[in-house]
């Protein structure tokens, strides 16, 4: 599936951006839309957003996540700017969000989400143990469900600073299971600049029947991933991914399994950050 917008987004994928809307597509109504509008180094809207406070404990990871405008705040243009920061008490500080709205992709139609985000202009060889992430969690682990159960959908993860985007899904049981835990099955795309794209990913319940359904990942219009029901081959757990409440997460973790540990070059700051533009949710025919 090839999605064009009605709106030229070529512009902003190569400026300085500044405030824009969620933006249109044919087919597709807008249901739920964030654009961080308020002046720079303020707090987003916290009626939308709960902004994480604490170590999370998990992946091995370094960073407290921190409910402060250092490591959390809009930047005055309609964007959000989450900044990782060397901290000599703490180790490293970063920012973590988790939408209070939740969405259900629904049968017979299709459901899409989608995030325009850049990162810092830091080179490569100065990110090592940065992990940027935007993504959705099954509402589950938030009413006793553990993970993976809950379902986990990666629509855009990157580490190291490398060009290199990945879509991921995570489900089912830990270790092992159908989804391979903890790597879960995924695909990679490159990633053309550090500078604005566009993630999305799109659930297709138009089928007859769930082992059809699809779950496809897109960078820029551009499909690079996808997942049908009959390849997870378990109705309950596919029902997890995508017949389920789910709510969004932007982050950038520091350090891990998966990305190791800062070095002697890594830098913090601005840098380093993920910015987003907007983050919108639809449905379709």
């Amino acid at each position: 599936m090839r999605l064009t917008t009605s709106l030229s987004l070529l512009p902003f994928l190569t400026r300085a951006v500044s405030a824009w809307p969620a933006p249109s597509y044919p087919d597709y109504q807008l249901v739920w839309a964030e654009t961080f509008p308020g002046p720079s180094a303020a707090l987003p809207n916290e009626a939308n957003w709960h902004i994480i406070d604490t170590n999370l404990g998990v992946n091995a990871e370094l960073q407290t996540y921190r409910r402060n405008t250092r490591n959390v705040q809009t930047s005055g243009g309609g964007t959000l700017q989450l900044v990782p920061w060397r901290d000599g008490e703490l180790g490293w500080t970063s920012g973590r969000v988790e939408s209070k709205y939740v969405f259900v992709p629904q049968p017979g139609r299709r459901t899409m989400a989608e995030a325009a985000i850049r990162f810092g202009g830091n080179p490569v060889h100065t990110k090592q143990g940065m992990w940027p992430a935007f993504w959705v969690l099954g509402d589950a682990i938030r009413h006793g469900t553990g993970w993976p159960g809950c379902g986990e959908l990666d629509i855009m993860e990157t580490v190291n600073g490398k060009l290199t985007g990945y879509g991921t899904i995570h489900c089912h049981v830990f270790p092992g299971g159908i989804c391979n835990e903890p790597t879960g099955r995924g695909g990679s795309v490159p990633i053309p600049s550090q500078e604005w794209q566009r993630w999305r990913i799109v659930w297709d319940r138009t089928s007859t029947g769930w082992r059809s359904e699809t779950i496809t990942w897109f960078l820029n219009d551009q499909q690079f991933f996808q997942l049908r029901g009959d390849e997870i081959n378990d109705h309950e757990v596919w029902s997890s991914l995508t017949a389920k409440p789910l709510y969004f997460i932007l982050n950038v973790a520091v350090g891990g399994n998966w990305p190791g540990y800062p070095d002697g070059n890594t830098l913090d700051g601005y840098g380093a950050m993920m910015e987003v533009g907007y983050v919108a949710q639809y449905y379709g025919h």
